[in-house]
């Protein structure tokens, strides 16, 4: 089952907050998925420990301008995923420096 939330650039730091709980959900990875040449959707994915088949999907609709929040200080382990972002999609995310890849 894969349930998908949209959500804000504004709030998705707090909607996440509200959501992970890291003894129930594991942070998959931060995926972008191009709309058109501006608008990029944001996904960050979880699933849940025991039940692989239970997907979380938190999404915002990002125009190439804005700034993607950073969730490192709730999972540290996003920067590598929010640089990917930097680097494939060429989006400004808060912390995350261009580089990793390419």
């Amino acid at each position: 089952m894969i349930k998908k939330q949209q959500s804000t650039l504004q709030t998705i730091v707090q909607d996440i907050e509200q959501f992970y709980d890291e003894k129930k959900y594991h942070f998959l990875t931060l995926n972008g998925v191009k709309i058109d040449d501006e608008t990029i959707e944001v996904q960050w994915i979880f699933c849940k420990y025991g039940q692989t088949d239970i997907t979380m999907i938190f999404f915002v609709l990002v125009q190439k301008d804005e700034v993607v929040p950073s969730i490192t200080h709730i999972l540290p382990s996003a920067i590598i995923s929010q640089r990917e972002l930097v680097d494939m999609f060429g989006l400004e995310v808060e912390n995350s420096q261009k580089g990793l890849y390419l």
